[in-house]
This record gives C-alpha cells, structure tokens and sequence, in this order.
C-alpha cells in the first residue's frame, strides 16, 4: 500500500507543500550572501596574506597569488555544476526521486560551510576545497529544488511561487548576514576577542541555518514524485538531458535573434556575475576596506537591487526588452571604468549604488527577454530554461576564470575590472544586434 501511495502523482496546489518549497530559499540563500558575496572573501583574502605585499599562497606545492586562486575555485565549482545540471535534472526526471538527490546536495553544501570553520589561512586547501565544495552543493540542490515546482504547482501558479521563494530567499540572507555582520563589528559584546573568530563562526551559523530550516522543506516536499517512463530502454538517462539540450541547440541554430541573443546574454553574464563575485574580494584587496565597510556596502547592492528590478521593469513596459536591457548593460560599461579608478570608500559605496540599480534591473530583464523570445509554438519550456541555466553558469565559469588570468599576468585586479568592461562591450553588440535582427526563423 505504502508503494502504490508513493508513486501516486502530486495533488497541485496543496499550500503545506508549496511553503515548504518555498522555505529552502530562505535556507540556501544565506550560502550566497556570507559565503560567496561578503563574509567568506573578505575573511580569506585576510588571512591568506603573508604581509602587506605578499599575496602568494601554496596549494598543494603550487604557489599562486591568492585572489587567482578564490577565481578560480568559483570557475571550478560552476564547471562541476554546468556539467552536471543535465544530468540532474534527466535524473529527477526519470527517477523521480528529486528529494533524496536534493538532501544530498544540500548536507554536501552546508557541511562544507561548516568546514570553513576550521580554515585560519595555514590550510589554505581545506579552504578553498570546503568552499569549492560548498559552491557545488549549492548549486546541485538548486537542480533538484527547481525542478519541483512544476510537480507541486499548477502553470498559472509558478510565476507567483516562484517570486515567493525569491522573496523569502532573500530576506533570510539580509536577516542572517545582519547578525554576523554586527557580531563581526561589536565583537565584544558576545564575549570574543579574536578578530578572526567572529568570521570563522558565521561560517557555522550559514551550516546551521541552511541545515536547520532545510529540515521544513525535506518534511513537507513529497518523498516520491511521478517519474517519466523511459520510453527507450536503450537510451541511459544519465544522457538524456545532454540530448536535450542538444536538441534545444540545434533549433536555436535556426532561430538568428535568439542565437544573437543568447551570445550577448553569455558576455552580459560574464561581466555581471563575475562582479557579484568578485566585490568584496577587489575592495578588500586594491582598496584596503575592512568589514565595516564592505559588508554593509553588499547589503547596499541587495536592497538597491530591488528598486533596480522595478525601474528596468518600468523601462521594459515604456520602450521593451531589449531597449531597457540596452541600457543597463550601457551603464554596466561606465560602471567598471570608474571602478578602475576608485580609491576610496565613498567612491566604492557610490559604485555599489549604481551596481545594486543594474544588477537587479539586469537579472529580471535577461530572463524574461529570453521568456519571450521562445519560439510560440514550442512547449517545451524546460529543456529551453535548462540551456539557458547552463550557459548562465558556464558565464560564471567564464568570467571568474578569465578574472585570475588578468590578475596573474597583470598583477592588478584593477586590469581584471576592465577586462569586464569589455565583456558588456561584446555583449551590448550582440544585443544590438538582436534589437536589428528580423523575428523570421531560417529553415
């Protein structure tokens, strides 16, 4: 009996499931603003610094300049992730079983934030391995957390839930990071006088928050979803996302705006994400800002963020898509030419201020260009979203990587801030291009 129960296909709609899925935003989310954004890089580039001058590290025998290696791990981790999405995502798909998958990723994720604990610069490989490890149980849980709520929602009701889990995503991150933030900056009053300890916990606090709230979710979400019949046996279903997407490239091949479209969009990610990354690293390291400045100034980007995704919106409704897109990626390519040239902490907040108004803006417009660009006949919007997932993360991989190139060849990661400026040059042709480009489709 308990057998046939399980395979049963999810009743859509029921709101105990749906505020449980809703809840591994607001558990996961704090992964991305302690660890990837604020606290993680600014408490690495401190202690992985022999001297005023003196950047290098070892690992594993290897000596390279610090920042490289924080770059590089990112690259790595979303490689893993890119590589790894089709399969995940066939996976849930065929077996059903999204929730097991999702819990594994998730203690791989949140143990690995623990870990960081013990990281105090002399272990610079069980850092940069914790947090690389951290960045791909991140990153896989989010697979198997999407493809859940098609399962659990009616199509009318996903746009909806979705903005929700966001929401609810990031008010958690704000709500946690608020409270390292002050024990980092009135270390005193909760007892601590090593300046480092305050960092090290707040590693532990994402472990325990992550793991904790996660708990409501894996209650709530079913254990067993409706899986797909294999319809040949033949076929593995560990390829079977790779075939998809493969056939998602074959007709965009076909389709000249949206082929335009998703190259600027490649460039345009390459810059963004590379920056979301990368902030606190570049003022920590080229203008010697402390954690009472930096942290507060990505806190600055968050709340910003949201009026930015609300004026672009209005841009978009006023002029379209890739008008408004046009802009943002315009004031992008000012913005890292100042940043070339900050010295300061007031110069930096400013930045971050016009950062928080096209990051938001940005984000909201390339996804929802992209939704209606999609050929109208097409149903398979999953297979589509699923390229468009990738190609996000292997930007990532992209524009991280190519950050530490320039940062060990020039010796500057002010060279590195321009080097992004050139990627939403490349991207801002493309999209004009796209905004040239005639609607028809070739044969």
């Amino acid at each position: 009996m308990k057998k046939t129960q399980r395979n049963q296909a999810i009743r859509l709609g029921d709101k105990k499931v749906i505020n449980g899925w809703v809840m591994y935003d607001w558990a996961n989310s704090v992964y991305q603003l302690t660890i990837a954004s604020t606290i993680f890089p600014i408490y690495y580039n401190q202690v992985t610094r022999s001297g005023p001058d003196d950047y290098t590290v070892t690992f594993f025998g290897k000596e390279v300049i610090n920042t490289v290696l924080y770059s590089w791990s990112i690259a790595a981790a979303y490689l893993v992730v890119a590589f790894l999405s089709p399969m995940l995502s066939s996976v849930a798909d065929y077996t059903g079983r999204r929730k097991s998958f999702m819990q594994f990723f998730t203690w791989v994720g949140a143990l690995s934030c623990g870990t960081l604990f013990f990281f105090n610069g002399d272990n610079v490989e069980l850092g940069i391995l914790a947090f690389t490890l951290g960045t791909i149980g991140y990153g896989g849980s989010i697979v198997y957390y999407n493809s859940f709520l098609p399962v659990i929602c009616a199509p009318e009701d996903q746009d909806r839930v979705s903005a929700r889990g966001y929401s609810m995503g990031y008010l958690g991150g704000v709500v946690l990071l608020l409270f390292n933030l002050l024990m980092i900056m009135k270390p005193g009053w909760f007892g601590i006088s090593d300046p480092f300890l305050p960092a090290r916990i707040s590693f532990l606090t994402v472990f325990l928050w992550w793991i904790g709230f996660s708990l409501i979710t894996f209650r709530r979400l079913p254990r067993y979803t409706y899986r797909k019949r294999q319809k040949d046996k033949d076929k593995s279903i560990f390829f079977e996302g790779y075939r998809e997407l493969d056939k998602v490239y074959q007709q965009i091949r076909k389709m000249p705006k949206l082929n335009y479209y998703l190259t600027g969009f490649f460039f345009m990610m390459m810059g963004l994400l590379t920056t979301m990354f990368m902030a606190a690293t570049y003022g920590e390291k080229e203008l010697g800002l402390k954690e009472d400045i930096l942290i507060p100034t990505i806190l600055i980007i968050q709340l910003v963020g949201m009026g930015g995704a609300w004026l672009f919106s209005r841009l978009s409704a006023r002029f379209g898509n890739l008008q408004a897109l046009l802009v943002s990626v315009t004031l992008w390519i000012f913005i890292c030419i100042g940043a070339y040239f900050i010295s300061n902490s007031v110069q930096f907040m400013a930045a971050a201020f016009f950062i928080g108004i096209v990051m938001g803006g940005s984000q909201a417009l390339a996804r929802s260009t992209y939704s209606k660009m999609l050929p109208a006949s097409t149903t398979d919007h999953t297979s589509f979203f699923s390229f468009y997932d990738v190609m996000e993360k292997l930007a990532t991989v992209a524009g991280t990587f190519s950050f530490g190139i320039i940062e060990a060849i020039t010796g500057s990661m002010r060279f590195s801030v321009l080097a992004i400026a050139v990627f939403f040059i490349i991207g801002i042709i493309f999209l004009f291009i796209t905004l040239k480009t005639s609607d028809i489709k070739t044969a």
